[in-house]
């Protein structure tokens, strides 16, 4: 996105509420004029993991989802800090829970918008790997079973608009696929 590669992983938190399954509408709200995509790899932490080590943090992964951070690109800069541009209802689309691949380097990611696609990329390619990511979280706070944890977002983020339908997959692991709409309020 054209800043600077950070030392560590930035780390940020969505309420509950931003999160939605596969097939709901993702819900442009009136307050934004730009919303965008970002494809990511998602994990399902599998027990209760606190200042783990990288290998402590590679076990506890107890699956792998595809999920969407939807993002408020003109309220993210604007703000200076995420929650808003990324807390929104409907924010978070995630896809049914894969299988944890032996090679967790070896995973695909593909977005999809009006089955256009406008992102790829392998876990192999991310700054900091999965274990690191989790380990890092887990000595900030501690992550608990069921917390989800998002990876970033490969490079080809882009707008959203009523009407188009965004995809993200985990090749042979998850998808999610989700309209879009305007907010009717």
């Amino acid at each position: 996105m054209g800043g600077d590669v950070p030392a560590a992983p930035l780390i940020f938190l969505k309420p509950p509420s931003a999160i939605i399954g596969n097939g709901d509408p993702i819900v442009l709200p009136r307050s934004s004029s730009r919303i965008e995509f970002e494809g990511e790899i998602a994990l399902v932490i599998g027990r209760t993991l606190r200042r783990a080590t990288v290998a402590e943090a590679r076990s506890a992964i107890g699956s792998v989802v595809a999920t969407n951070d939807v993002t408020a690109r003109d309220l993210q800069t604007l703000d200076g800090q995420w929650t808003r541009a990324k807390g929104f209802d409907t924010f978070c689309p995630v896809g049914e829970p894969g299988s944890i691949p032996g090679d967790l380097d070896s995973m695909e990611l593909i977005t999809r918008v009006n089955g256009v696609e406008k992102q790829r990329a392998r876990a192999s390619d991310m700054v900091f790997s999965i274990p690191e990511i989790l380990a890092y979280v887990s000595g900030v706070m501690t992550l608990n079973a069921g917390d989800l944890v998002l990876t970033g977002t490969p490079a080809g983020v882009g707008p959203l608009a009523a009407g188009d339908v965004v995809e993200v997959e985990i090749v042979g692991v998850s998808s999610v696929k989700n309209p879009v709409e305007a907010s009717s309020g």
